[in-house]
């Protein structure tokens, strides 16, 4: 895998506009992209199509979680946008991801189109310790987030999205072609805003993160190009 292919930038923006100035601005430095809610809300699958014709990965991180049968259904419909990567809860159980993984493979197949990965988000990296004694699990986060790897991969899932703090875990859990992706990833300096479980690019890779999910320290840079260059060059000495 390429350097520039591992970090995954996060359009969250609430306009089209906003989001590809960033893009544009961008150009040939990045080649991947995250769509979340926001973004989707606002613009919906034109971003998708904006991003597809100007020849880059999409990350679309909607985060799905309800019954089986209505979170396999909503995935057969957003297969057919082109994402790369597609993702869903893993609390929501081993059936639903079973069946979001039928689904999208034979939604992909009917298509003709490539099917997109899909991984199961484990416990959101905003989570600290003082909140997630408040939701009375039973285990500490990162035993939690192991178990739920665990079940996303026997599930048939193709990876998780998990802090890099857990990262080398589930590595040794899952195995060496597991996708682990990885958001809560600040460069040296940069403000940790509202993550909670964070580290360094190179610390996320070590680790064993296959992606880096970037947002504000490269979208809210003055200069953007010089922001992942740097994160780039750090990502290759860490290799």
């Amino acid at each position: 895998m390429q350097a520039d292919d591992r970090i995954i930038v996060a359009l969250d923006f609430p306009t089209a506009e906003a989001a590809q100035a960033v893009v544009t601005e961008l150009g040939d430095a990045v080649s991947y992209y995250k769509v979340g809610m926001e973004l989707f809300y606002a613009a919906g699958p034109e971003m998708l199509k904006f991003l597809k014709a100007n020849g880059k990965k999409v990350f679309l991180d909607l985060k799905l979680q309800d019954i089986p049968n209505t979170v396999a259904k909503s995935l057969a419909v957003l297969t057919g946008l082109g994402a790369n990567i597609m993702n869903v809860h893993a609390v929501g159980g081993a059936k639903m991801m079973r069946e979001a993984v039928a689904s999208v493979h034979a939604e992909a197949q009917r298509l003709n189109i490539e099917c997109p990965k899909l991984i199961a988000v484990t416990v959101l990296t905003s989570m600290d310790d003082e909140q997630w004694a408040q939701l009375n699990y039973a285990k500490p986060i990162a035993e939690e987030v192991v178990d739920l790897a665990k079940l996303a991969k026997a599930s048939g899932m193709d990876g998780v999205v998990a802090s890099p703090q857990e990262a080398a875990a589930i590595r040794q859990a899952c195995g060496p072609e597991f996708l682990i992706v990885t958001p809560g990833v600040r460069p040296q300096g940069a403000a940790t805003n509202d993550q909670s479980r964070i580290a360094t690019p190179s610390g996320a890779l070590q680790n064993g993160a296959s992606h880096l999910v970037i947002g504000r320290p490269i979208t809210k840079a003055e200069n953007k190009k010089v922001a992942v260059e740097n994160i780039l060059a750090e990502i290759r000495g860490a290799k």
